[in-house]
């Protein structure tokens, strides 16, 4: 017999139900809710890259929205580790796009990208993302990353020129499974730049640290102090730090 599936607005990410068991009944009850929220102000899309693959997208915020921000995920993860906060961006104006790197596929309302994993292509799928914004009038765009959504969008704008307004990393490393921004790269970055990682995370306070000293100005780093990666970084003791360095970079560097 088949298991029956529950009503879209009911389902949670894995990572919403952890914070669930972590911190009791009445944040299990907001965390569903923000869920909820989320995904009824957002919808399902789908992009092609460059070499054919079909990538699983989400879009947050007004539909006629000239300013935008996509949002890279982690290893681990999935483009429902975004989702709150990118319906939170698009609350306030922003055209916000979550994805699933291709060989990614949660299934149900994350979606669900065709091919194999492979870090290499991050920034073909990544740029992907970006012009499937673009076409839809989005001319001012920030990446935001987190670990190998990061290195993903350092890459890219460091090949971008002045086309990326901004570029925000979570816990980015330097290379990870061959996928690399060296100093070469991010000294290329135009874009203003923002370095967040946790200081239990001793290779991503590094990380950042010396992205900050190897890139140009506008830029920043920030150490928090947690021992989250990544877009656990959203979840943890450090969650609202996080959220609000996030918004306020992207308010200072890439307003509505």
């Amino acid at each position: 017999m088949r298991t029956p599936v529950p009503p879209r607005s009911l389902r949670i990410s894995t990572l919403a139900v952890a914070t669930c068991v972590a911190l009791g009944t009445a944040a299990c009850s907001r965390a569903q809710e923000i869920r909820r929220r989320a995904l009824a102000d957002s919808s399902p899309v789908t992009f092609a890259a460059t070499d054919g693959t079909t990538l699983a997208g989400r879009l947050f915020g007004p539909a006629d929205a000239t300013t935008g921000v996509v949002f890279a995920h982690m290893m681990p993860a999935d483009q429902s580790s975004w989702f709150d906060l990118a319906d939170y961006v698009g609350e306030r104006g922003y055209r916000a796009l979550t994805f699933d790197f291709r060989g990614y596929c949660p299934g149900e309302d994350a979606g669900c990208s065709q091919g194999t994993k492979d870090p290499l292509s991050a920034p073909t799928d990544l740029t992907a993302a970006v012009e499937y914004l673009r076409a839809r009038g989005v001319r001012t765009i920030a990446l935001v990353g987190a670990s190998m959504g990061g290195t993903a969008a350092l890459a890219v704008a460091s090949e971008a020129g002045e086309g990326i307004a901004a570029v925000i990393t979570l816990s980015a490393p330097a290379a990870i499974d061959g996928l690399q921004a060296g100093p070469d790269a991010v000294q290329r970055v135009t874009a203003a730049k923002l370095f967040i990682a946790g200081s239990g995370d001793a290779p991503a306070a590094a990380a950042a640290q010396a992205f900050y000293d190897q890139s140009l100005q506008p830029k920043d780093v920030q150490i928090l102090t947690s021992d989250d990666h990544g877009t656990d970084l959203l979840e943890g003791n450090q969650s609202v730090a996080t959220r609000d360095l996030i918004t306020g970079w992207l308010g200072r560097f890439v307003p509505v």
